[in-house]
């Protein structure tokens, strides 16, 4: 799968994923004590803000090797030399890499534009690649 095509997908699961996490804040705060220090306290949880993600993004890693963005290109995650499915512990490396793509300046994802088989530094930290299935 491609760099637009990646960037595409992210900027759909970026949206979906930016509506939940509004969603149940919202809630949250509307079931949680209206003081000042709970509603500090939840609308700054970084902790909360990142976890929610990478929980939803790697569980449908698992379940359908796509997140819906990807999803709405036919993309799918699978292993770089088989072609065959990931394990979810190396789908959950592959998470982790994200980290490591964003550190030089988000050069792990733009790496995708450049690289022969179109896999960003999570790719090829985890030994997965995007395709498009047809």
């Amino acid at each position: 799968m491609g760099f637009w095509m990646r960037v595409l997908a992210s900027i759909l699961d970026n949206i979906w994923i930016g509506v939940l996490l509004f969603i149940l804040m919202f809630v949250l705060l509307l079931v949680m004590p209206m003081d000042e220090e709970s509603s500090q306290y939840l609308m700054t949880n970084l902790g909360m803000q990142l976890a929610i993600p990478a929980v939803l993004i790697v569980a449908l890693w698992i379940r359908f090797a796509s997140t819906p963005g990807k999803m709405a290109f036919k993309g799918k995650i699978v292993d770089a030399d088989t072609f065959e499915p990931v394990s979810n512990g190396r789908l959950v490396l592959r998470y982790i890499g994200y980290f490591v793509s964003v550190l030089p300046l988000g050069l792990g994802f733009l790496w995708v534009a450049w690289d022969k088989r179109k896999q960003g530094f999570h790719d090829k930290i985890a030994g997965t690649v995007v395709i498009v299935e047809r």
